[in-house]
């Protein structure tokens, strides 16, 4: 394993040390915590305070996506793990402004226990905390980790609708209410052509041969539903557009922001080329992307692949 780290148990600690010092116009560090909260913070006065989080590794989620119209906090766990409660209760006490804070959660076991027990302590000092449970991966049901679908890059959609509307005012009631019709239009899946290495770990997730592809993997090298040959890049479109069409029943009267997110060790070379057949596979059904985004949004490490 090669990698570019001191001691892989100080890599969280000196990664978000690094970050906030690298942008401190955005960012700031909540004292003997990995929490970061928008430097901005009179911005904020009068509104919903939006706080997410997770386990580290999947950078830019989810300390890149604080800042104006999105996220107030965000909290790091280690690597592939939930943050604690106590860092959770740090964020939200931080960014409370009085009308309450509003946490988006990504459906993995860990993270809802964790967040619903900062909630509960948040609450007992009378701050007012509501949640969604962000589950867009169509891929498998009840994986390792979840109960249900888990929630990957398709949460940086609800960092965004939800930032937004709390900067131009939403009370919290109205945040929910938005959350709840946002969650079930959003729609993920993913195909790996290897899996992310922990740095504690020292080894990938899991093995694939040189010529083999998984569809379906979860962000912390979660089994997916099938493995085979890899494949041309137009025959990757066409599996997960279908299974998404499946899912979702595509079409053309309808707007759609479409994202095409890097694992992480998937060169912007390649994403392109699969945005190419991919608008190219949409247009096949006259649909045109209403908004796009290609890049590495959430990762996996050093995993490569395509959510």
């Amino acid at each position: 394993m090669k990698k570019i780290i001191n001691d892989p148990k100080n890599v969280v600690s000196e990664m978000v040390d690094g970050l906030v010092r690298a942008y401190p116009q955005y960012l700031t560090q909540l004292p003997d915590t990995e929490a970061m909260v928008r430097s901005d913070q009179e911005s904020m006065r009068g509104k919903v305070g939006i706080v997410s989080g997770g386990g580290s590794g999947h950078e830019p989620a989810h300390a890149g996506f604080v800042g104006q119209g999105m996220l107030s906090a965000a909290v790091a766990g280690q690597v592939f793990t939930s943050p604690t409660p106590d860092q959770i209760y740090a964020a939200i006490k931080a960014v409370d402004q009085g009308r309450g804070v509003f946490l988006v959660i990504k459906n993995y076991s860990g993270d809802v226990m964790n967040f619903d027990m900062a909630k509960d302590m948040a609450e007992l000092d009378d701050i007012q905390v509501k949640s969604i449970v962000v589950d867009d991966d169509i891929a498998v049901k009840d994986s390792l980790y979840t109960q249900g679908r888990r929630g990957v890059a398709g949460t940086v959609f609800m960092h965004k609708v939800l930032g937004a509307a709390a900067d131009q005012g939403a009370s919290l009631d109205e945040l929910e209410q938005l959350a709840q019709q946002v969650l079930p239009q959003i729609k993920t899946i993913a195909v790996a052509l290897s899996a992310a290495t922990v740095p504690e770990v020292g080894k990938p997730g899991f093995e694939l041969k040189d010529d083999e592809i998984e569809f379906g993997v979860g962000i912390h090298s979660e089994p997916g539903y099938r493995r085979e040959a890899v494949k041309p890049s137009k025959a990757l479109v066409q599996e997960l557009v279908g299974k998404l069409d499946e899912e979702i029943h595509l079409d053309a009267t309808h707007q759609y922001a479409v994202m095409v997110n890097g694992m992480g060790a998937t060169p912007l070379m390649e994403q392109y080329v699969f945005c190419h057949d991919l608008l190219d596979e949409l247009a096949t059904k006259k649909i045109e992307p209403a908004m796009m985004k290609v890049g590495n949004y959430m990762t996996s490490i050093d995993m490569a692949g395509l959510h």
